[in-house]
């Protein structure tokens, strides 16, 4: 059954109207993605679809996204109802020279002099700095601000035709010394109500395999499962999806070489029924990677982020939440402002 249905997909895709041949999905050929799931409309203005600004719920001139959402006292009220035991859960990693990082990043930290500075005065007082040297947004548990993912619209290297969130340019916002639109430091304080999807318990693994993607079958499974079937999301949710892959955190080489995730059925599902604040994984980018189209090269992120400015919370601790059966918490991340940053390294908590 396999073997016929790739068959017919690949005789449609070679044949149109008339036994023509039809131009294919590709990079070079992009307007001929139409009908693909992370396409909005039938109009290939972008390789999106349709254009992306201005965004229809914040504005044309936001730079903030999702996290517009935590500016209204009912969102942080209903984040705040969730806190019953005050439990708090660290759900980031530490950071190290030898965690897992993508591609070719670094992560290294000096400590100047023996110590830093001292002793000085009666008291002998001494003390120790740090020196950082890393793509500060863009290691361990790292969240992804509107600056990061963008898409080209046009051909080589005009920075006029690279769009991020809100249509804004490269030739708009990038300079040496960080982003002019759009840095980290524009983007509200993060108190969400957290829900935790525990999608390897669902499919009784200890994590879920790489390129393997997560459906809506499955958060609907995980609801049942969790006793929350019927649940009611609302807009500015935190969703957090479990997948196990966690447990290859000290294996960067296995870590690296792929991960399960969501894929574009539930990604609609997020900015298009929930209006989720942010979505968060234990895995490096969320999407599930390789995708099972090898046309779609991080298109969760496009659509996510580029299209409808949800921030998106990457390599999450999420085995002790899980362990403890917490599924849902107050989520509480502020990005560190660092201005013309990218995104931001710092240490959510989830309050049970």
């Amino acid at each position: 059954m396999r073997k016929l249905t790739i068959g017919a997909m690949l005789l449609a895709g070679a044949v149109s109207f008339g036994g023509a041949a039809k131009a294919e999905c590709t990079p070079a050929n992009w307007k001929d993605c139409a009908g693909k799931p992370w396409v909005d409309g039938t109009n290939m203005e972008t390789p999106l679809g349709s254009k992306w600004w201005p965004n229809p719920l914040w504005g044309a001139d936001d730079e903030a996204g999702s996290t517009n959402w935590y500016t209204k006292p009912e969102v942080i009220m209903r984040a705040m109802a969730q806190v019953k035991t005050g439990e708090a859960f660290k759900i980031g990693h530490p950071y190290t020279a030898d965690m897992p990082l993508f591609g070719a990043r670094k992560f290294s930290l000096r400590i100047p002099g023996s110590p830093t500075g001292g002793a000085y005065g009666s008291n002998q007082v001494m003390w120790n700095d740090e020196f950082l040297a890393t793509e500060i947004g863009q290691v361990g548990t790292q969240f992804d601000g509107l600056g990061h993912i963008g898409v080209n619209l046009g051909d080589g290297g005009n920075k006029g035709n690279m769009r991020w969130y809100n249509g804004v340019t490269a030739a708009e916002m990038i300079t040496p010394y960080g982003l002019t639109k759009l840095g980290v430091e524009k983007l509200h304080p993060i108190v969400a109500r957290g829900i935790l999807l525990d999608i390897a318990a669902v499919r009784g693994v200890d994590s879920m395999a790489k390129g393997e993607v997560i459906t809506m079958e499955d958060v609907r499974a995980a609801l049942k499962k969790q006793g929350m079937e019927g649940f009611e999301f609302a807009e500015g949710d935190a969703i957090i999806f479990r997948t196990g892959w966690e447990k290859h955190w000290g294996n960067p080489a296995v870590y690296n070489d792929g991960c399960p995730g969501i894929g574009m059925e539930v990604a609609r599902w997020i900015a298009e029924d929930v209006k989720a604040g942010v979505t968060g994984a234990d895995t490096w980018p969320v999407d599930a990677v390789p995708n099972p189209d090898p046309a779609c090269v991080f298109c969760v992120h496009t659509f996510l982020q580029t299209r409808h400015g949800i921030v998106n919370q990457e390599n999450l601790k999420l085995s002790e939440l899980a362990a403890a059966g917490v599924y849902q918490f107050a989520y509480i991340y502020s990005p560190a402002p660092v201005a013309g940053a990218t995104g931001s390294m710092g240490a959510p908590i989830a309050i049970h």
